[in-house]
């Protein structure tokens, strides 16, 4: 049921991050004169510029706040933040001051490298939700550090609700632990 190597690996596949330029945004002339925007306020009150390198989705809303998404290292959220400064200047929108980032969710996939007995966990671990009928992985939801994980019985996950790379680390090890404790429980 275990393999000899029972370490865990998880790779970042999205980081969702928020700034602020400290000043408005004149939405509309940055849709008439960006090529890779998407404007439509009568079903949504942001702008989507799409940045091509490193591949991104940035919300721009008019009050100067920015929702950045598809990065995979902040390094890369302050690259897009760079590139939409960058593109308002075109526009006359100078920002002068160093935008604070905070990341508000990490995504990451990884494995356990264990063979997971999902109804077993479901019943052996707390905060856990499993209908195979409806989805086939098990969702587990950690409180501290606060992440949630969607676990498939051939041990591959993912991993959402960290904010930086130690917790996504105590995470992976605090749910390395608890399956293990529970898969003793199992072989009892």
């Amino acid at each position: 049921m275990i393999n000899k190597k029972s370490n865990s690996s998880y790779k970042v596949q999205n980081i969702v991050a928020t700034t602020s330029l400290g000043k408005p945004v004149p939405l509309t002339k940055l849709a008439r004169t960006q090529p890779n925007t998407e404007y439509n306020p009568e079903t949504f009150p942001g702008l989507v510029l799409r940045i091509k390198e490193p591949k991104s989705a940035v919300l721009v809303f008019s009050s100067g706040n920015l929702v950045c998404t598809g990065t995979k290292s902040v390094a890369q959220v302050k690259e897009v933040i760079q590139a939409v400064i960058k593109q308002l200047r075109k526009i006359n929108v100078n920002v002068t001051i160093k935008p604070k980032i905070t990341v508000q969710n990490i995504v990451a996939s990884g494995t356990i490298n264990l063979k997971l007995n999902l109804n077993f966990l479901a019943l052996e671990m707390e905060n856990t939700e499993y209908e195979p009928e409806q989805f086939p992985g098990l969702v587990y939801k950690l409180i501290e550090p606060n992440a949630t994980f969607l676990l498939f019985s051939n041990g591959k996950l993912v991993c959402t609700g960290t904010k930086n790379k130690k917790q996504l680390e105590d995470s992976m090890e605090q749910l390395l632990k608890n399956v293990k404790v529970a898969l003793k429980n199992y072989k009892k």
